[in-house]
């Protein structure tokens, strides 16, 4: 019987090629989309479990909490934290292990020279991480001149050649053995970048203030990694070590801070905290495109049973002679539930292929390295149960709608589907369309937002300007010579050192005390050291007073403020001139900067802080001239840096490039947005496509009738579409609303976002229209034009 069935359903899909092709592609398409947003989401929500251990790895955040009760929560911690925990709540922990973070290094071995990221780490870290060792100990970093490096940084240094026990120079500082090589880590892990791990009890002894730090509780420049016991509560854990650090600190002087255990499972889809809790973060992206997907395979979905239930009159006497013959409803619903199945196994086939030729655009878009699990029996076991579910969720409303035929009426010739046969079909159109529509809406919001976030007044100039990391010895103390160099080479305009670079706020301060200043708060603002050209070398824009000078002996204890420090101070007269005391000395205030968009540029400036401080540097920014060739310029800059530092790699980026990473998420949501959307409507349109091709076939006789009499091809183009329009129309009546409410819920996490302005929402319904009116045109203006002679003598 069933043999029979499929045989059934094989006939009918070769009688019908059309409609068989729409049905067969538009579900393909629509299972397409519903794998790749399955290996997306698969890919998140996995995102770490590459390590042995992640459900028991976490990292210890801090809370810092005003005077107001604003709780802010990131990942600095000072020193002391992993020995006290170690020490005092060792019971509740496997392993403690402090880090730093992740920058580049320069990494020599003889004359070859590259960089690579990596962390200073405490011994039991690797192991903690289960790092997956090809040569060497996991252990090996008890030993404070041993390294660990990726297998991608050994093939890079010492290619074919065995790297265990080989020498490697760290920053033109320090010589390293190489303890162990170990696999590099997949892309979805927190730790992807991270190519080599130093020994923390070297770390602790480069510098004096290193050393110091050991024991103070006020310095928040460090990671803490922990390993908790197995089955242990995150929320209960951290309930009780949270004064870990408060133990050590006065809070009527230094402020309020509070540990908090953030669990690795948590890292990627849970990052953003409020009031000191981890509540969201890429989960939203995760339920948002989980919800696109199911909607997309939903609208192929419709298209199958609309196009089955528009055909029905055609196989009419089918089921009336098989239920003459004996079958009983349960059989006719089976063969009808057999074909739609039939068409979702072939649909799945072109789906697979679709998704193996989609795959790489797709990983580009979505910054991923995604493959199809081709030897995973789990996958495959998934996607034919997706496949057989899809069939069945297809032919379930044709078959109960196709199996209550009387037969009877079919086989007199006196059936008809009746006045309202076509509604559920409406109704199925219009779901379709809502949710195009709803699509269209989102992804203009969504590029209107990053739009407006691009447009935002940085306030200094970035065009002509990169920055270039200090990261070996050979580059301190050379800033005269090496700026004077830079500006005979005729390429450049300026240089300057600083502790940030423009595009970041690497340190916050609390202790900032000042004439007239709440006694009962602790503000906490950016603080950054320049050197005097700083502000003339990236195009700061003075507001009051004047930038730094060399003709000002004092400006060694000057400070310059950005608007949002001021805001912040609240001093109710002039505040240039002003003297705010810091770390025990007291810094007159020379002059107030506009708001430097520094960091992200949906959220308000950091109150932050400028002091002349040559000695404080990180990074060198350089303005390249006006009209100077950037290669020709790079050359000359790159001679320049060579002469003072001949053995490292030459490194640099450009600062509108590195703002523009900014904006990556954001732009990744509307780029995949954007593919979905328009494989939505795709989807739509074929199945309007096949719906308007029937409509055109049926009311055949119709149309010849009204040519006959005088009617014009406009005249039968409207006839055939105002329907469609129609349904459209009420579409966006619904989508309008739905859409409005979602939106406005996104942008608000987003402090500073764009309005939802009206012609977004007549933009998307107008293109909605115009491609309904499109789509359904072809099959109308086909059936206006026919010889109406041929549909006329058929009777």
């Amino acid at each position: 019987m069933l043999k029979n069935y499929f045989k059934v359903a094989w006939r009918n899909l070769v009688k019908n090629k059309g409609y068989s092709a729409i049905n067969i592609v538009g579900l393909a398409a629509g299972m397409a989309v519903a794998i790749l947003i399955g290996l997306w989401i698969w890919d998140e929500v996995t995102y770490d479990s590459y390590h042995a251990n992640h459900k028991q790895l976490a990292q210890l955040m801090t809370t810092f909490i005003d005077n107001d009760g604003n709780k802010q929560t990131g990942p600095a911690v000072v020193m002391p934290t992993a020995e006290e925990l170690r020490s005092k709540y060792g019971s509740d922990f496997k392993n403690v292990s402090m880090a730093s973070w992740n920058f580049g290094h320069v990494l020599g071995v003889g004359d070859k020279k590259i960089t690579g990221q990596g962390m200073w780490v405490e011994s039991n870290f690797p192991s903690m991480f289960s790092l997956k060792m090809i040569k060497g100990k996991i252990n090996a970093l008890n030993d404070p001149s041993s390294v660990l490096i990726s297998a991608s940084i050994a093939k890079s240094l010492f290619g074919n050649e065995d790297a265990i026990n080989k020498t490697i120079r760290f920053d033109n500082k320090y010589d390293f053995k190489v303890a162990g090589v170990f696999d590099d880590f997949p892309h979805n892990t927190t730790l992807y970048d991270a190519k080599l791990f130093l020994p923390w009890k070297k770390y602790i002894t480069t510098e004096d203030w290193l050393k110091q730090a050991a024991t103070q509780w006020n310095n928040h420049s460090w990671q803490c990694f922990v390993q908790v016991n197995d089955n242990a509560d995150a929320a209960k854990l951290t309930a009780k070590i949270k004064h870990v650090v408060m133990a050590h600190k006065n809070a009527a002087t230094d402020g309020v801070e509070e540990a908090v255990i953030h669990p690795m499972d948590k890292w990627r889809l849970y990052s953003e905290f409020k009031d000191g809790k981890a509540e969201t973060g890429r989960i939203q992206f995760v339920w948002l495109f989980a919800v696109i997907g199911v909607f997309v395979l939903l609208l192929a979905c419709i298209n199958f049973m609309n196009l089955s239930t528009a055909r029905s009159e055609k196989r009419a006497k089918e089921v009336g002679i098989r239920k003459t013959v004996g079958s009983v409803k349960s059989q006719l619903v089976s063969q009808f539930l057999s074909e739609s199945v039939l068409v979702a196994f072939l649909s799945f086939v072109l789906a697979i292929l679709l998704v193996v030729l989609l795959l790489p655009m797709f990983n580009k878009l979505a910054d991923k390295n995604i493959s199809l699990p081709w030897g995973n029996g789990i996958f495959w076991l998934l996607a034919v149960t997706f496949t057989l579910i899809t069939g069945l969720i297809s032919g379930s409303y044709p078959a109960l709608y196709l199996s209550k035929f009387e037969p009877i009426k079919v086989l007199k010739g006196t059936f008809r589907v009746g006045k309202y046969a076509s509604l559920p079909r409406k109704v199925l159109v219009v779901v379709q369309f809502t949710f195009s529509i709803a699509l269209i809406i989102g992804t203009i919001i969504v590029y209107k937002q990053i739009q407006f976030a691009q447009n935002r007044p940085v306030n200094y100039d970035k065009a002509g300007l990169i920055t270039i990391p200090m990261t070996t010895p050979d580059l301190y103390g050379h800033y005269d010579a090496i700026r004077s160099d830079l500006i005979a080479t005729g390429a450049v305009e300026n240089m300057a050192e600083s502790s940030s670079p423009t595009t970041a706020v690497y340190s916050n301060q609390i202790g900032f005390n000042w004439q007239g200043k709440d006694p009962n708060t602790l503000p906490s603002f950016g603080t950054i050291g320049v050197t005097v050209d700083f502000g003339r070398t990236i195009g700061w824009q003075i507001k009051e007073g004047r930038d730094f000078s060399k003709d000002f002996a004092t400006d060694s204890l000057a400070m310059i403020l950005n608007e949002a420090a001021v805001k912040q101070i609240n001093m109710k007269r002039d505040i240039v001139g002003q003297t705010i005391q810091l770390n025990d000395r007291n810094y007159i205030i020379v002059g107030v900067i506009k708001d430097m968009v520094m960091e992200s540029p949906y959220q308000p400036v950091t109150p932050t802080v400028f002091t002349y401080d040559p000695n404080w540097a990180n990074v060198i920014s350089i303005k390249i001239k006006p009209g100077i060739g950037v290669k020709d310029a790079l050359a000359k800059i790159e001679r320049v840096f060579k002469k003072y530092n001949p053995s490292s790699p030459f490194d640099y980026t450009f600062n509108d490039e590195e703002y523009a990473r900014k904006f990556a998420d954001e732009q990744r949501v509307g780029r995949l947005a954007t593919f979905f959307t328009i494989l939505a409507i795709f989807i739509s349109c074929l199945g309007l496509f096949g719906l308007a091709s029937f409509v055109a076939e049926q009311r055949k006789k119709e149309i010849g009738v009204r040519k006959v009499l005088g009617a014009s091809v406009f005249n039968l183009w409207q006839m055939l579409s105002k329907e469609f329009a129609l349904l459209v129309g009420i579409s966006c009546f619904i989508a309008i609303p739905l859409s409005w409410y979602y939106v406005s819920g996104w942008l608000q996490h987003y402090n500073y976002k764009t309005d939802i302005s009206w012609w977004v929402f007549i933009v998307s319904c107008v293109g909605a229209l115009l491609v309904t009116l499109i789509t359904v045109s072809f099959q109308a203006v086909k059936a206006a034009i026919a010889n109406p002679v041929k549909s006329l003598r058929t009777e």
